[in-house]
């Protein structure tokens, strides 16, 4: 290991020593020749310098004569000296003069007619050859290193540049772990292999075994893809070597290939060891015939098939890449041989989120009113950044309260800051709030009659955040991968309650736009259920909508006109159905309804046990001092 090290920093000596000589220190030290040449040239031979006549009586100055002058008292020149657009001499009466000319053969005829003595000095300087010949050779040196640039690929411009090593070295042993990655057990005992490996090859090529060359991580931004390569290296005690795709691409032809060659040839001088690149797709998308004008990143591409599986194929990398978009990459980048294994890191389950709020409450101070289990079972579909981000809005909010330890009331307002954005101060007419009390009563009423389907409802609000004027939250009571049609009809059927509540409280002339994204949320779940899960009797088990290549889903794919009209009119028909269900409901239930409403006026936030005790009739429900700290799955919002 400590070889390695060594290793390690005498290459980053070699490194230090190439950059002291690089081409852009070349060209600093031409300019800089050329800037002195310059000043030198402005300054010989153009200063004055004080003389006297042997009587002690200073020599007169000469005096600064222009074109026009020496046009108008040609006659009084006596001697005049030229070189280049420069002349001086004496006047008759004795006065000497300088002044700036345009070469004329008819003027200096007219001076020299007139009796004066006109010498031309030709001579050329040191100083004249230097600004002369300087930025021609400047110049030509420029284009040739260009041109070595295109013609060499990896050598001149693109090696010179190269050489500035782009990659981030950690050496020795990583300080992360695998006891720092949490919320993922799967995925790290799927790498264990790795780990093994690198500690003790020699009990796997005993038994012929090869170990996997590359490993490709991929999954949903922030599920900790590159925590879990650097805790790897962190476990197998080996050095690290990490850059990112978009390090590899340059402006200058051949410049991807030198950097590939470079990090590869510094890894092989340290092996056992890593090498992680992050954001593989930006050099390793899928080449096609048609690419013309991308051909650079190609020849990157290649070069990095090459050192992953080429001539000399026992290197002891084991290279980690890492993406969100596999879609994206060349299938000869996937072919066993390179990146044998992909671990898929899917968003952690109600467990691993536990692990994860468990690992990330340990750096922060979190009061024991904060109940994480209740936090983990309502951040369904939270990456593991987002649980690190709650946490430290919470500290923020904690803060900024002058609080010393996080409370649940700043898990509550950190949460709904994520969800919905910063609290707003609008200032609303008394008819808009009162609406918006009705439309969130309507889908809190609706959210409890069909609380032995859907999940428990957890608040409802009606204060202003972002675009949203009030919302009404769900807590779920575990990890769902699937929904009952009775659930769908179900949660429709609250999507559109706050509409319902509108029409009957209001009048069908009083409904207002805020029921916007519900009807959004309700047309899209009705239609997945209708054109993917195949819950329609109508429209059948065929599947209309497929996930293309970018995992998009397109409006009507392989549908014929006749059952994209069949769809659209189920989808309506669900709607309505869905939509009849919750004015029923509200009807019916008037009072309970008003009554919710009043209080959300009242209170502005209604906790889920004290609406469950206004709707059951059990009694005024009194203001909670507990806050729930969960997060939404399904959120109906006013905007």
């Amino acid at each position: 290991m400590e070889n390695q090290n060594q290793n390690l920093k005498n290459q980053n000596k070699k490194n230090k020593i190439f950059k002291r000589g690089d081409g852009g220190n070349i060209f600093l030290i031409v300019f800089v020749a050329l800037f002195v040449a310059m000043i030198a040239r402005s300054f010989i031979g153009g200063g004055v310098t004080n003389q006297f006549l042997p009587g002690g009586a200073p020599v007169p100055q000469p005096v600064e004569l222009t074109f026009s002058d020496v046009l108008r008292r040609a006659p009084e020149i006596k001697t005049m000296d030229i070189r280049g657009n420069d002349a001086s001499g004496t006047l008759t009466d004795g006065t000497p003069y300088t002044a700036t000319i345009t070469y004329d053969p008819e003027l200096l005829t007219q001076i020299a007619e007139n009796g004066a003595t006109i010498s031309i000095d030709t001579s050329k300087t040191w100083v004249d050859y230097l600004g002369t010949w300087v930025p021609i050779l400047m110049g030509l040196f420029f284009i040739w290193w260009i041109f070595r640039g295109f013609r060499g690929g990896a050598g001149g411009i693109s090696r010179s540049l190269a050489q500035q090593n782009p990659t981030k070295i950690t050496t020795g042993k990583p300080k992360t772990t695998f006891k720092d990655v949490a919320g993922i057990d799967s995925e790290k005992q799927e790498l264990m292999e790795i780990v093994d490996f690198l500690r003790d090859g020699k009990k796997f090529r005993d038994v012929g075994a090869r170990i996997p060359r590359g490993i490709l991580l991929s999954g949903e931004p922030g599920t900790g893809k590159t925590l879990l390569a650097r805790a790897i290296a962190g476990e197998a005690n080996v050095p690290f070597f990490a850059a990112s795709g978009s390090d590899f691409s340059g402006i200058i032809v051949g410049l991807g290939v030198a950097k590939i060659k470079e990090i590869f040839d510094m890894a092989k001088r340290n092996a056992p060891c890593i090498l992680f690149i992050d954001e593989i797709d930006a050099i390793g998308q899928r080449r096609s015939t048609s690419s013309y004008n991308d051909q650079d990143r190609e020849q990157t591409l290649n070069q990095l098939l090459i050192e992953m599986d080429g001539f000399a194929n026992d290197t002891g990398i084991i290279v980690i890449g890492a993406t969100n978009r596999v879609d994206m990459l060349d299938p000869a980048l996937l072919r066993p041989g390179r990146f044998d294994r992909q671990v898929y890191i899917e968003l952690p389950d109600l467990a691993g989120r536990r692990e994860i709020l468990d690992l990330y409450a340990k750096k922060v101070k979190v009061a024991d009113d904060v109940n994480l289990q209740d936090l983990a079972r309502g951040t369904t579909g939270f990456s593991g950044a987002d649980l690190e981000n709650l946490l430290n809005e919470a500290a923020l909010h904690a803060v900024r309260n002058n609080r010393q330890e996080i409370t649940s009331i700043d898990v509550e307002e950190a949460r709904d800051k994520i969800l919905m954005g910063p609290r707003k101060v609008r200032k609303m007419r008394p008819e808009d709030i009162k609406l918006t009390a009705y439309h969130e009563a309507g889908h809190a009423f609706v959210s409890i009659m069909y609380a032995d389907i859907t999940d428990p409802i957890h608040k409802a609000t009606i204060i202003p955040r972002g675009r949203a004027l009030g919302m009404v939250q769900h807590l779920p009571i575990d990890d769902k991968v699937s929904m009952t049609i009775a659930e769908v009809r179900a949660n429709l059927a609250i999507a559109l309650a706050g509409r319902a509540a509108e029409e009957v409280f209001f009048g069908t002339d009083k409904i207002t736009t805020g029921a916007e994204s519900d009807i959004a949320m309700a047309t899209r779940l009705a239609r997945y259920s209708i054109t993917t899960a195949g819950l329609s009797s109508k429209i059948g088990l065929a599947a209309i909508n497929q996930v293309n290549t970018f995992g998009t889903r397109s409006a009507l794919e392989n549908a014929s006109e006749k059952t994209a009209e069949m769809v659209d009119a189920e989808v309506r028909a669900w709607l309505d159905s869905a939509h009849a269900d919750a004015t029923k409901l509200l009807a019916k239930n008037k009072d309970t309804v008003r009554k919710l409403a009043e209080e959300l006026l009242a209170r502005e936030t209604l906790t889920g046990d004290e609406i469950k005790a206004i709707v059951t009739g059990s009694g005024t429900a009194k203001k909670s001092g507990k806050k729930a700290t969960t997060k939404k799955v399904k959120q109906n919002a006013t905007k």
